[in-house]
């Protein structure tokens, strides 16, 4: 079955850029023009979002946070809002990459195929979870890697794709010290760059946010100021 990626944005010259491009991929593709309609389009078929930042009413990271509460699909911001301050704040909107505009068909096309690819591992498309690594207890924390479910206090926790990623990984190598670099290049399948620290910050703040009774002081995802972060 082909894979469903949503398009939104303002511009219909964009969406019909970006259409044609993945449909000669052999992607299937539906538009919005908007954040509004996007969430009334929005359904559990859709593999992957293609979201504006500056689009009217509704900007791309508010209609990120609501789509959140819908899906766990990932959102890839495609946009000319490209400081790094607009990065940061797509982040922490619960995005999963960015792509500045201009952009190379290549690097487009990419960004897609790595996004889908880790959505569908995690999402058991293409892979199962072993049998062997199946619940883990750390503190008040239950992580059943089986069925990719966090509990917190008994309580089910809601994580996008790549917090689970960045925990079940951490877990994997749990009592070791992870650089920012390998963490990245273990997520994000690219070559670790200087500004990808940022948003491995941006993201690990966001899960203690999550699995944290004070995130200020974390006692889960341990920092090691200089060298990493870890699991005890």
């Amino acid at each position: 079955m082909k894979e469903k990626i949503m398009i939104v944005d303002d511009h219909e010259d964009i969406r019909e850029v970006v259409h044609v491009l993945l449909t000669n991929e052999g992607y299937q593709i539906i538009e919005a023009k908007d954040g509004k309609e996007a969430l009334e389009l929005l359904d559990d078929e859709i593999d992957l979002i293609i979201l504006d930042v500056m689009m009217p009413e509704m900007n791309g990271y508010q209609a990120c946070l609501l789509m959140r509460e819908k899906t766990n699909a990932p959102i890839l911001f495609l946009t000319a809002k490209g400081q790094e301050s607009d990065k940061t704040l797509g982040f922490s909107s619960g995005g999963d990459d960015y792509l500045t505009k201009p952009f190379s068909y290549n690097e487009l096309n990419a960004r897609v195929k790595a996004l889908l690819r880790r959505y569908h591992v995690y999402q058991g498309k293409e892979k199962e979870i072993s049998s062997i690594r199946k619940i883990s207890i750390i503190e008040n924390l239950e992580v059943n890697q089986e069925h990719k479910e966090v509990k917190l206090n008994g309580k089910k926790l809601s994580l996008t794709d790549l917090e689970y990623e960045i925990l079940d990984y951490l877990l994997l190598n749990r009592k070791q010290v992870i650089s920012a670099s390998q963490l990245f290049e273990a997520i994000w399948h690219e070559n670790y760059y200087y500004g990808a620290n940022n948003t491995i910050m941006v993201h690990i703040r966001n899960l203690r946010k999550k699995i944290e009774d004070d995130p200020q002081n974390p006692r889960i995802i341990k920092t090691v100021w200089g060298k990493g972060y870890y699991i005890d």
